[in-house]
């Protein structure tokens, strides 16, 4: 959409970057591998929180991150994840905010705390990363208002929310609503005409593998469809008016 209010909308995980500068010898006594990511749970994530000194927070998972890169080049981004009404829900909201991202989904109302990732830097530069997911799978249909993900020229999701049953709902539900405001065609057609990033048409099929749940895309360039055609055809007209 040219005149949508935003360049770029993303769906991802809502996760508190918590970091602070350590030693290996904490990273020894907490039993963290260096320089990997460990997925941990909220009990475990809070005693590193205690443990750590001096951190410092910031708005973070793969597609906020990604949205607040795109306003820092002067873009206008959006975000839809979730967060608790929490202590670092709110500082979540605060600094995708300050980085000049909207973000107004709702907050969850319950004991499952915001996502955070505690992250450990050593004097060398390597990062251990120990995240706590939490509430930010939590995403529901309810969260992908149609006026708002139909208004942007881009929608970008997160790979990881799609190990989620009810965030892969979800997601499905905001592609639905591009889908209806937009007039893409429909991807289970077998083959259709369309245009490539270098604005040369192309021919696009599509195949689903079900097992995976993925749609694989195909395209060649419609000259090169018909070239061996063509030149049949051209064969075929010279070697009848040899014939004449």
């Amino acid at each position: 959409m040219q005149d949508a209010k935003y360049d770029v909308l993303g769906i991802g995980h809502a996760i508190v970057d918590v970091l602070a500068q350590t030693t290996d010898a904490f990273l020894t006594e907490h039993g963290i591998a260096k320089g990997t990511m460990t997925l941990v749970d909220g009990f475990r994530a809070e005693t590193l929180g205690r443990a750590m000194k001096g951190p410092i927070e910031a708005s973070g998972g793969s597609a906020a991150n990604t949205l607040v890169g795109v306003a820092s080049f002067g873009g206008k981004a959006a975000f839809i994840g979730k967060v608790n009404d929490d202590r670092l829900g709110q500082a979540f909201g605060e600094a995708i905010h300050k980085a000049g991202v909207a973000f107004d989904t709702a907050p969850l109302k319950g004991n499952v705390a915001t996502a955070s990732c505690h992250i450990l830097i050593t004097p060398d530069g390597q990062r251990s990363m120990n995240t706590y997911l939490g509430c930010a799978p939590a995403l529901s249909d309810a969260d992908m208002a149609a006026e708002k993900v139909a208004d942007a020229k881009l929608l970008y999701v997160e790979g990881y929310l799609w190990d989620t049953p009810g965030a892969k709902a979800a997601i499905r539900t905001a592609i639905a609503h591009v889908k209806a405001a937009t007039g893409i065609p429909n991807l289970d057609e077998p083959a259709m005409l369309s245009k490539d990033l270098t604005d040369t048409q192309v021919l696009t099929s599509v195949a689903a593998i079900e097992l995976l749940d993925w749609k694989v895309f195909v395209e060649q360039p419609v000259a090169e469809v018909y070239a061996k055609l063509n030149a049949s055809i051209q064969r075929a007209g010279l070697l009848l008016l040899a014939g004449l």
